[in-house]
């Protein structure tokens, strides 16, 4: 619009608005300590100057490697995991301009579940990412698996366009298929192979290493800037399919685009720590809010998710007593919300 400041890159172009650009920051200050409330929790006993002493390089061998060694990549992969869903969660809703459409609810993170699945029956119960042959298995199958899923969901929803209330009744019934193929392979796996993936579906950032943060890494360096490019075209569908075409928008490419971004985002969230719930439901709703804005920003919704799930983590590991699995926090955090904006009088309310 004339006379709106903003970022021009030409390819990324983002308007100026103040309280966006503070919410940002003040979520980007979250992070940051939670990355350090998640260094500090633990039973060797670290404070808040040791962490970051060590962190600058300046710490004992003996902080260094509880920092580097342990602590640090499993803060690292919560806040990998918490950026991509909460980036496809703001993803996903915008497109379709309904709160309630998340990958949770359209399939994609069944999909990826159920892909996941298979590859750690077939390959003998290793679950990390870094585990034997399926290093580099479990992400490009939970993708396809993921892909697939988005694939069925939005054909199955097409009729003469997409109808953002058909997509996620479909996205619930496909859910409930690969819901049920998932407990098929559990049923037939060995004991071994179905403790492991069963760990796994719970959510849950234990065991994880440096070789689950690079994947992630490397899906966020790649597909950050690319919905940065569609940030343009995500404010214009606000307006409606048929406004949107008519300013440029080439409608369903763009939609294509959005829920592939999101299914890979999904795909490598959940190929690190298993299905997390309900971080991409709530994460853009709360970054929205805060915002005050018409449609979830992209940056601070992918922030609020990692702020989100290290802060999840820290509580299930510290101030519960005993370690739980993150998944169980996040949906004990997520569930009563999602209850909360079905009962709201107007359900129709825009993301």
């Amino acid at each position: 619009m004339s006379g709106r400041r903003g970022v021009d890159l030409r390819v990324i172009a983002l308007p100026w608005r103040a309280r966006v650009l503070w919410i940002t920051l003040a979520c980007l200050a979250a992070v940051l300590a939670a990355l350090t409330f998640g260094i500090v929790a633990g039973s060797s006993r670290m404070g808040v100057a040791d962490v970051w002493t060590t962190l600058l390089g300046a710490g004992s061998r003996t902080y260094q490697f509880i920092v580097f060694e342990l602590r640090l990549p499993r803060v690292a992969a919560g806040i990998g995991v918490g950026l991509c869903l909460g980036l496809a969660g703001a993803l996903t809703q915008t497109f379709s301009r309904n709160p309630l459409a998340t990958p949770d609810i359209l399939g994609v993170t069944s999909g990826a579940s159920a892909g996941a699945v298979t590859a750690i029956v077939i390959g003998g119960g290793g679950y990390s990412v870094g585990a034997s042959l399926l290093g580099f298995g479990i992400p490009v199958v939970a993708t396809v698996g993921g892909l697939l899923a988005a694939a069925v969901v939005y054909g199955l929803s097409w009729r003469q366009g997409v109808d953002s209330f058909r997509l996620i009744l479909i996205g619930i019934g496909v859910t409930a298929i690969l819901s049920g193929l998932t407990n098929y392979l559990l049923v037939r796996a060995q004991i071994t192979q179905a403790t492991a993936a069963t760990q796994w579906l719970v959510g849950s950032l234990s065991g994880v290493s440096w070789a689950s943060v690079w994947p992630l890494a490397v899906v966020l360096a790649i597909v950050l800037p690319f919905a940065l490019t569609q940030s343009a075209p995500l404010e214009i569908n606000q307006l409606g399919d048929e406004f949107s075409t008519g300013l440029g928008v080439a409608v369903q490419r763009h939609r294509t685009l959005v829920i592939v971004a999101a299914v890979v985002l999904t795909s490598a969230a959940v190929s690190a720590a298993g299905p997390v719930e309900f971080v991409a439901f709530v994460a853009p709703q709360v970054a929205r809010r805060l915002a005050r804005t018409a449609r979830p920003p992209l940056i601070a919704s992918a922030l609020v998710g990692a702020a989100l799930v290290t802060l999840a983590d820290v509580m299930a590991r510290a101030a519960l007593g005993t370690e739980i699995p993150v998944g169980v926090v996040t949906a004990i955090v997520g569930a009563p919300y999602l209850i909360w904006l079905i009962t709201r009088p107007n359900l129709k309310e825009r993301a």
